[in-house]
């Protein structure tokens, strides 16, 4: 359901309220039962997390960032060249 605001003419009260749309507009303020007019609002803006529009956006992680810096490991890295030995049959 929409909601409406409205602003009496008389005390300048506003107030917000859940209508349907079919349903007729409230012509009397609340506080001092004189006149309202409805406004126009900018109404509900949906609001984005992340980068898109998937669920994975606002589910939460299970990982705890935690203070601690990060360090890395490295493994040696083992290098072995081998070598190549030609053959050649010469034929004389």
């Amino acid at each position: 359901m929409p909601t409406y605001e409205y602003k009496c003419t008389g005390c300048n009260h506003r107030f917000e309220t859940f209508q349907k749309i079919t349903d007729d507009p409230i012509t009397e303020c609340p506080e001092c039962k004189g006149v309202v007019k409805k406004l126009i609002s900018g109404g509900m803006v949906p609001i984005f997390k992340g980068s898109g529009f998937y669920e994975t956006d606002y589910k939460k992680g299970k990982t705890e960032k935690s203070n601690a810096p990060k360090t890395e490991t490295t493994t040696p890295v083992k290098t072995t060249k081998e070598s190549k030995t030609d053959t050649k049959n010469t034929a004389a």
